[in-house]
């Protein structure tokens, strides 16, 4: 089951995350919310030492280093 989360104005987001290779050859650990979920990039629950805030404007939620 996906981690999710429901904003102030009733939207229910989805954890997902992947690892992306930049530009110099880095791997990076990525996360993002999305409104429907999908299996292959679910996470199951939010990362250590991270926690859910949500934007003023949009309502879209992002996750900050706790």
């Amino acid at each position: 089951m996906a981690y999710s989360y429901t904003n102030s104005r009733g939207v229910t987001y989805y954890l997902h995350s992947r690892e992306v290779t930049l530009k110099g050859g880095r791997v990076q650990r990525i996360y993002w919310f999305a409104k429907s979920q999908n299996p292959s990039y679910a996470l199951d629950s939010i990362p250590a030492g991270y926690k859910v805030m949500e934007t003023k404007k949009s309502g879209l939620p992002v996750l900050k280093k706790a």
